[in-house]
């Protein structure tokens, strides 16, 4: 069964254009040019993914996404052509699990989607986490890389949990310091920076090309692989 991507754009042209995209990629398509309309098919039709532009006649993709995470944990996938760091931390952190700038490149966007959907299908409590020869059991609290055993504190434990459950998906520097640390350390990218750099360290293959641990300057970290 095809999964149905809702795509919210004010431009009739990158409407056109998504639909023929996703359309030959296997997907079923429905649009929406305003947040209103948006609002009304994602309530009559919850769809299984969304494509939401920043900038709308009548809103925008962040209220939209935030609206969408009061009921939903569908893939959301901001696309905009609004180049700004805090508008895509407004987005990511109102709920988006994605950034794509435009223009983009049809590849990497269809990339993308699959991948956020792959995400929301699998079991988010999966007991042992796998990522090309990384291994993370959460039940035995222990981590090998290439089958030996590889010895992390506890923070960094649960740094490594948070972004394998988040794999692909772009995590700020706030989100994750928030669910590793606690409310309080929201702001101490400082401290995020070091354990990232432990990490790293301790389960990268080539400590100067990461390959699990990826970097988005200014705005937060994804886990690839």
């Amino acid at each position: 069964m095809s999964a149905r991507v809702l795509v919210v754009d004010d431009e009739r042209q990158i409407l056109r254009a998504l639909r023929v995209l996703l359309g030959g990629a296997g997907f079923e398509v429905s649009t929406a040019e305003t947040a209103q309309d948006a609002l009304d098919k994602l309530t009559v039709r919850p769809p299984d993914a969304a494509i939401l532009d920043l900038i709308l006649p009548d809103g925008n993709g962040v209220e939209i996404a935030r609206s969408i995470r009061e009921w939903s944990e569908m893939p959301i996938i901001v696309l905009s052509a609004v180049g700004d760091e805090a508008e895509k931390v407004r987005a990511l952190e109102a709920g988006a699990d994605d950034y794509v700038t435009k223009p983009f490149g049809p590849d990497e966007l269809i990339a993308r989607l699959r991948a956020a959907l792959r995400r929301t299908s699998s079991a988010p409590t999966e007991p042992v986490l796998r990522a090309e020869g990384l291994e993370l059991d959460v039940a035995a609290h222990r981590v090998t890389v290439g089958g030996n055993e590889v010895h992390l504190t506890p923070t960094e434990f649960d740094l490594l949990r948070v972004l394998m459950l988040g794999r692909g998906r772009l995590l700020t520097h706030a989100a994750l310091l928030r669910e590793v640390w606690g409310p309080a350390y929201e702001h101490d990218t400082q401290v995020l920076r070091v354990h990232i750099a432990n990490l790293r360290r301790k389960i990268e293959p080539e400590r100067g090309s990461p390959r699990h641990i990826l970097t988005d300057p200014g705005i937060g970290y994804r886990f690839a692989g």
